[in-house]
């Protein structure tokens, strides 16, 4: 094993790269998502011949676009960090997450990398089945690229199917003994039904965001109508499956990581009837929550489904369990936001039903102020499970302090400096281009053309870029 980093130095690495974790998430998150709703939008046209779902299409898919560019540039960074800051990882797991990395970028990235091109700049150069199907594989891209991320993610959580062995130089590393058991290792189902939905959830608020924002600046065209009716209902639908899902997960985290779900719940004792900490400041030195306001028996309730159900304490796993305060803050972020979701999207049908597609301003500008409230929710809740994995990298096989090379300090608070100025000038970039991006459709939309004089309507590439509707019916 290396020579162990300064404790100085360990927290340095987990900062740089939870920095770099947390600006890259941003990105799939959305491409995820959002190539199936491109692949909506393709063919609601193909079937009805309405050229709104084809310019709701030109625009999301431009948008699309420069999320996988910044996804996938911000992607690189990070894998180098397996060397540069986590030698030890590779060393001792590489065995499996290798195969795994390999995997994701031959069977996803190459497929999504190929044929967004396609999806880009093929609508007149291709027919119109050759490009749905690009569209098609773009999207399963996505969610393959996805799947194989997560199973690495899901293994280093729940490791299964290995076992551990000297290699040639005597260091014991892990060996593949059951594929099938490393894949569908105890939590990657939860993870996986947890992520795609909220990823999906994270691009419902944003095509409603970005298309009231359009509504707002006077694009009522039935574009903009086509995309916020139809980001309203992913709301709607998704945002209490995801609330299922949550509770789902969580049952799996009280059985294979129970000091994890105790930091989130701020239960310091193992007791039956164990009480819902709506606030409280966990206290890790005093082993207490300051301030606590709680609810009798819930937690055992919704964790064990049974309100004198036993749960176990963090005092259970003193030394071997996460920081809490982190822990405890991001879970209730994660909640908090998914609540204000719930409202927002159960809300928006109501006024769907009732308003027939007219969207009042207030709930258009919330909407606004929403667009991007699928990444806190991300964050929090990678940041929940990322954390309270500690002081695990790999759980009960590898401790992020074996992980870490011995680096001087000053050099990482150096690039780490760098890191975050950099994410941050891109973060604000990114913003500011999509909202850029929504005005100049809609000044498209409202701008008069000088032969008549009246409004047009060209969509988002323009009338030159979309394929005719004979086209779309070969």
């Amino acid at each position: 094993m290396n020579e162990l980093a300064t404790p100085d130095a360990l927290l340095l690495h987990r900062i740089q790269f939870a920095a770099n974790i947390s600006f890259h998430i941003l990105f799939p998150t959305i491409t995820i998502a959002l190539g199936w709703v491109l692949l909506f939008f393709k063919l609601r046209f193909n079937k009805t011949g309405e050229q709104f779902w084809m310019d709701a299409y030109g625009f999301w898919v431009k948008i699309f676009a420069l999320t996988f560019a910044l996804g996938v540039v911000s992607g690189i960074t990070m894998s180098f960090q397996f060397g540069t800051n986590w030698p030890g990882f590779m060393q001792t797991v590489g065995n499996i997450a290798g195969p795994l990395l390999a995997y994701e970028v031959l069977t996803a990235f190459f497929l999504e990398a190929t044929f967004l091109g396609i999806m880009l700049f093929g609508m007149r150069r291709v027919s119109n089945r050759v490009h749905t199907l690009a569209t098609v594989l773009v999207a399963g891209g996505t969610t393959l690229s996805a799947f194989w991320i997560l199973v690495l993610n899901s293994w280093m959580h729940t490791p299964a199917g290995f076992e551990m062995r000297p290699n040639d130089a005597g260091q014991l590393v892990a060996f593949a003994t059951d594929w099938w058991a490393i894949i569908f290792n105890p939590s990657f189902p939860y993870r996986f039904a947890h992520m795609m939905t909220g990823s999906f959830v994270t691009v419902a608020f944003l095509i409603a965001g970005i298309s009231a924002y359009r509504w707002l600046k006077g694009d009522k065209s039935a574009a903009v109508r086509a995309s916020l009716r139809t980001a309203v209902v992913m709301a709607a639908l998704l945002v209490p499956t995801q609330i299922v899902l949550g509770d789902l997960h969580g049952l799996n985290t009280l059985k294979h990581q129970p000091a994890k779900l105790a930091a989130m719940e701020g239960i310091w004792e193992t007791q039956a009837g164990a009480p819902a900490v709506l606030f409280g400041i966990p206290d890790q030195q005093a082993r207490m929550n300051r301030y606590e306001i709680s609810i009798p028996k819930l937690a055992s309730f919704y964790l064990t489904h049974d309100w004198d159900g036993v749960v176990v304490g963090l005092n259970d796993f003193q030394g071997k369990h996460p920081p809490v305060a982190p822990v405890f803050w991001s879970f209730r972020v994660m909640v908090g936001t998914g609540l204000v979701m719930l409202a927002m999207g159960l809300g928006g049908a109501a006024l769907l039903w009732r308003k027939k597609g007219e969207w009042p301003d207030l709930y258009a500008k919330a909407l606004v102020v929403m667009s991007f409230s699928g990444w806190i929710a991300t964050l929090a809740g990678w940041y929940t499970t990322e954390v309270g994995r500690q002081p695990w990298l790999v759980h009960g096989v590898l401790s992020t302090a074996q992980a870490a090379a011995a680096t001087p300090a000053p050099l990482i608070a150096t690039t780490l400096a760098l890191y975050v100025t950099v994410y941050l000038a891109l973060i604000v970039a990114y913003i500011s281009v999509v909202f850029y991006m929504a005005r100049k459709a809609a000044g498209l939309v409202a701008a008069p053309t000088e032969a008549s004089g009246g409004p047009r309507n060209r969509g988002a590439l323009g009338s030159a870029s979309r394929p005719s509707t004979s086209d779309a019916m070969s």
